[in-house]
């Protein structure tokens, strides 16, 4: 679908909005690695303070796509400035945390326009260097990125030693 999405800076009042969104990337991150994502209950609800704290915070970035005739959201992105380990040059970086775009929505354009809008706004804040995590089976996002100029700098390895994590 085609969809002229208007990409603005978030508020609280777009968090009850997002939350299902942010229920949907928890459900696939966990379908595809549940050893990884391995959820306590009701995990967008557990983000809704986050969120909103993010919404305040001048120096994070949420970004939320809404269709301008009816006001609906259909993607978001939120994405923090964190501090790095004193050992290198670079004393902080920007990190992307979550980037969904609504199934019927996707191919338009709008991820594209949400992370030039957050680098964009991270130059602007003096941050030099933006990272995220993609899981492994999502090679949609991979491309995505990669498209912005992102490039892959390590491979994330994971090993269970057994019994359940948190449980």
């Amino acid at each position: 679908m085609n969809a002229d999405a208007l990409i603005r800076a978030a508020t609280p009042a777009d968090v009850p909005a997002v939350l299902p969104m942010v229920a949907q990337i928890c459900a696939l991150h966990e379908a595809w690695d549940a050893a990884k994502y391995g959820f306590l209950p009701d995990p967008a609800q557990r983000y809704q303070q986050w969120l909103i704290e993010q919404a305040h915070d001048p120096h994070s970035v949420f970004w939320v796509a809404e269709l301008p005739e009816s006001g609906q959201l259909v993607a978001f992105l939120v994405a923090t400035i964190e501090p790095e380990i004193p050992i290198y040059h670079l004393p902080e970086f920007g990190f992307v945390h979550d980037l969904w775009v609504e199934p019927a929505y996707r191919q338009a354009g709008i991820a594209r326009q949400l992370v030039a809008q957050t680098m964009k706004c991270f130059e602007q804040l003096g941050v030099r260097q933006i990272r995220l995590d993609t899981a492994i089976a999502n090679e949609a996002a991979r491309r995505v990125f990669q498209a912005c100029g992102f490039r892959p700098s390590m491979v994330e390895m994971l090993v269970d030693l057994g019994g359940e994590v948190g449980r």
